[in-house]
């Protein structure tokens, strides 16, 4: 009897998770999977994407063993003991695969949430404050940046017309929350312009704005009637 057919070599299959890495991310898993072969992604992002890699492996695993068990159940073979040993061999190897699925989609998590969290604190429609880190950044950028590309190594990087240099994972994150913008008809070996949006200003004008005092409250004068008499039960 010939034996089972290997899987396909593995391709970005779609997972549950895909959406929250590319909302994360600011980006679609296809281009964050390109990103990652050319080395310009950071470490956190890097790992994230290498823990997908191995998810899209697990899933395409669970699909072809599940692929395989319906046509083994299609009536296209006899059914005979030969029949039943391929069903329940494919069954348990459907079985081993959905549990490195799983396997594979904790470790995912694991890298996420921290990316996750970090993205969450320049989130404009939260209203949430943007952290002190991303406050310089938009600062820097706000006088004037670029996004270049090496030419020998093709590495992406921000530099601002003060000279400061800013990781391309950091306007990835910025821009995927909509704090900033480039303007792509420009090539980026000559430099594409980076710019703050509306929504950017805004969340920078907040952070800098100073704190309102808060006015405390004033006494009540010996013998003054409350303003709001208390309910009586």
């Amino acid at each position: 009897m010939p034996s089972d057919p290997a899987p396909a070599s593995a391709r970005r299959a779609v997972s549950s998770l895909d959406h929250r890495i590319e909302a994360a991310a600011g980006h679609d898993i296809d281009t964050l999977w390109a990103q990652r072969d050319r080395g310009l992604l950071d470490e956190p992002h890097a790992r994230l994407i290498d823990q997908h890699r191995e998810l899209a492996q697990a899933e395409s695993g669970v699909t072809f063993h599940r692929t395989l068990l319906h046509r083994l159940s299609s009536g296209e073979f006899p059914v005979d003991s030969a029949l039943f040993e391929r069903i329940n061999r494919t069954v348990n190897q459907m079985e081993e695969a959905a549990a490195l699925r799983d396997a594979a989609a904790r470790e995912v998590i694991a890298h996420l949430e921290p990316i996750e969290a970090a993205a969450g604190t320049v989130s404009v429609a939260t209203g949430r404050p943007i952290s002190a880190a991303d406050q310089a950044v938009l600062l820097a950028i706000a006088g004037g940046a670029k996004l270049y590309e090496h030419l020998l190594t093709h590495r992406l990087s921000v530099t601002t017309a003060s000279g400061t240099r800013i990781p391309y994972a950091e306007l990835q994150r910025l821009e995927g929350a909509g704090l900033l913008s480039r303007d792509t008809s420009h090539p980026v070996h000559a430099g594409q312009p980076v710019a703050l949006t509306a929504a950017g200003r805004a969340a920078l004008a907040a952070a800098l704005r100073p704190a309102r005092t808060q006015v405390p409250n004033t006494a009540a004068r010996p013998g003054a009637w409350p303003s709001t008499p208390a309910h009586r039960r």
